[in-house]
């Protein structure tokens, strides 16, 4: 494996979420281990469970691993990182300004973006600790900070006199506020990061071209901040011997090797690692060992799943969702589980329904929308760029708020309007111009897909408090689009996952953060499923059996009402296979 040769005292996984970013530090970290090599192996994902792979307990403290010499891990939980850096900045105010205020506060420091920062400060710790660092030779990260977080603890200039001056709008300088270490540290710690004599960054992909863009996006960010000695690792590819058992596997085989062909241009120059696709699932010891050496699925164990599962289809929630003729519909879930389809698929199962449909798109690719329009009586559908809308938001904003800033200023709030949170709320503000036609037909919508959807909700929820405010006591009737987004007899929220461990993980997540908007998920959704259809390969029966806890955890534990959507042989583009997609009897 390329990416472990010379590998140096630091490295750094990242990459989405289900791409096997702890799988391939886990791993790694026992390779290295196993040929004499003191490795810390620090896990800072919420979704990493590496205490679960190893059967061992591992909190926030360095804990060996009994199994293995010479390795140790520890985890950060950047959810108890953000709440205690909350804490320190809340903690002065409270009693002293007015509780509303003081909320406001604690719900700009809710989102991703504190997160980030609160994670990176202690990433800080571990990378400027010499007296750790001086115990180990290799410390592994599985995850790593965006280059929005490195880009605005770069940044020159105080950021306190900026947030105490109010110029910026908090959104993502407020966690800002509560850094603890100095100035001089996170410097250190940045310039370890880009120095590739110490840190190796490894960008994990899965062979899918929507993965590999996303890849891309990250390691031009990256390398535009001088990140630039980076490996790529691409996991989980159906082995080609596959494809002689059955039409999905060949097709699966098919659309990984035409992804791998047409490999973005940012990534054909770095060095490249193939992984082939698992059958066991990364628990223990053993798995661990096998996973850089080539799979042997054990046939026996996964004769069960041969006919596919007896679950509900999209057609039943689409039963459910076509009662009352008209209403929001939006598709919600984290990047790369398909909710630009499934809306599509929902729309023009509306459509053939006679009812009347209006999809609105925010997928930058837009192939598939592209393969609708016009195609279809009852609907219409519609594309926003987000590019478009994020720069005329931002402008507004440099235009308004930026008016009357210094240089350092004005940096700064040019970088707070790079951030994800910015893409999101300047997404729904152009959504929320359609929300209105929702009180006469369907209004399908697939939500901006950074996943940080809780701050585009507080976005609409400050406006909604404003409103009310300016509207109480004039007894006009009004409502905002949180009131819409709240009131479950006009809007449906559909939460759209995998069968597999982290995107099961990352929409309960998502789950939760609605309810704290007070928005209660109407139905979840689970794409691309081996279980749900007939297969023969070896691989993909054991791929199907392993899906299945997950299936059962979904039904009866995180939704009312769900969905099995299949794996298709073929692209789900165009209306007929949109169609096929749903399961109804058309």
């Amino acid at each position: 494996m390329k990416f472990i040769d010379g590998l140096p005292r630091f490295s750094f996984f990242t990459g989405k979420g289900g791409v096997g970013k702890t799988s391939l530090a886990c791993a790694t970290a026992v390779k290295l281990a196993e040929a004499g090599k003191r490795v810390l192996l620090v896990s800072t994902d919420p979704a990493s469970n590496v205490g679960q792979v190893f059967g061992i307990r591992i909190g926030n403290q360095v804990t060996a691993v009994p199994a293995v010499n010479n390795l140790w891990a520890l985890e950060i939980d950047p959810q108890a990182a953000a709440q205690g850096y909350r804490d320190r900045i809340v903690g002065p105010v409270r009693g002293v300004l007015p509780a509303d205020v003081v909320k406001g506060i604690e719900e700009q420091l809710s989102g991703a973006c504190t997160t980030e920062i609160a994670a990176f400060d202690e990433f800080t710790g571990l990378l400027t600790d010499e007296a750790l660092v001086a115990r180990f030779e290799h410390v592994i990260f599985d995850t790593a900070p965006t280059g929005h977080t490195i880009r605005l603890l770069q940044l020159p200039g105080a950021w306190n006199s900026f947030l105490e001056a109010g110029k910026g709008d908090a959104s993502c300088l407020g966690p800002l506020a509560g850094l603890e270490k100095q100035r001089a540290q996170y410097k250190a710690a940045v310039d370890a990061l880009g120095d590739p004599g110490r840190t190796r960054l490894v960008l994990v992909a899965r062979a899918q071209a929507s993965t590999l863009k996303e890849v891309a996006r990250t390691h031009d960010e990256l390398a535009r901040i001088g990140l630039t000695r980076q490996h790529l690792v691409i996991n989980g590819v159906m082995p080609e011997a596959e494809a002689a058992h059955d039409a999905l596997a060949a097709a699966v085989v098919r659309r990984e090797q035409a992804a791998l062909a047409n490999l973005p241009e940012a990534l054909r120059e770095l060095p490249t690692d193939q992984i082939p696709l698992k059958a066991f699932d990364l628990v223990g010891l053993e798995a661990l060992r096998g996973f850089f050496g080539s799979s042997s699925p054990a046939a026996g164990a996964a004769m069960e799943v041969a006919r596919p599962l007896q679950a509900p289809t999209l057609a039943r929630l689409v039963d459910g969702l076509a009662g009352p003729g008209h209403g929001l519909i939006m598709v919600m879930g984290k990047g790369g589980v398909g909710k630009t389809t499934l809306a599509a698929a929902i729309a023009v199962e509306l459509a053939r329904r006679g009812l009347p449909v209006h999809l609105t798109t925010s997928d930058p690719a837009a192939h598939l929308t592209d393969t609708l329009a016009g195609q279809m009586e009852h609907l219409s559908v519609s594309r926003i760029d987000p590019q478009v809308e994020t720069q005329r938001y931002r402008d507004q904003v440099l235009a308004s708020k930026g008016k009357h800033l210094d240089a350092q200023g004005r940096a700064l709030l040019e970088e707070d309007l790079r951030s994800p949170c910015t893409e999101e709320i300047a997404v729904f503000q152009a959504f929320s111009r359609v929300i209105r036609e929702a009180g006469r037909k369907f209004v399908v919508m697939d939500t901006a897909p950074t996943g940080h959807t809780l701050l585009l909700l507080d976005a609409t929820g400050a406006y909604h408090r404003e409103i009310a405010r300016q509207m109480s006591g004039s007894g006009v009737h009004f409502t905002t689009p949180m009131m819409q987004l709240q009131d479950s007899t006009r809007t449906k929220v559909l939460i759209a996952t995998l069968a597999e461990n982290t995107p099961v993980q990352e929409a309960a997540a998502l789950q939760e953060d609605l309810r704290r908007a007070g928005i209660e998920p109407w139905a979840w959704i689970i794409n691309n499923s081996v279980a749900a259809t007939g297969v023969s390969s070896p691989l993909l029966r054991a791929r199907a059996a392993k899906e299945l806890p997950f299936i059962e955890t979904v039904a009866h534990r995180h939704a009312d009402k769900y969905a099995l959507v299949p794996l298709l042989a073929e692209e789900p583009v165009g209306i007929s296979r949109l169609l096929l997609l749903v399961g109804s009897a058309h």
